[in-house]
């Protein structure tokens, strides 16, 4: 099986080299779509999980989408690089 990347912060799948965000100096991130980080930033900082949950959903919804694989995809965000918790020392 094709082991498939996400990216970290929608769970968008990075299947094309045009879908990877960007670092300051241009480079492509590997990590995140270009929907969520620009020039080595997040596009919207602030958002919380809740809010990147409805996003996810609605711009799903859109295309039509099974809403069995929906929930999948809103379900594993919490798990994703940019929403786990930082762990405390």
């Amino acid at each position: 099986m094709e082991n498939k990347q996400f990216c970290q912060s929608c769970s968008m799948p990075l299947d094309k080299e045009e879908l990877l965000g960007t670092e300051k100096d241009g480079s492509k991130n590997q990590e995140y779509c270009s929907y969520c980080y620009q020039n080595g930033a997040f596009i919207s900082p602030n958002m919380t999980l809740d809010e990147m949950k409805l996003l996810v959903k609605e711009q799903m919804e859109k295309r039509k989408i099974d809403q069995r694989i929906i929930n999948m995809a809103v379900n594993s965000l919490p798990f994703l690089k940019r929403w786990k918790p930082v762990p405390v020392s």
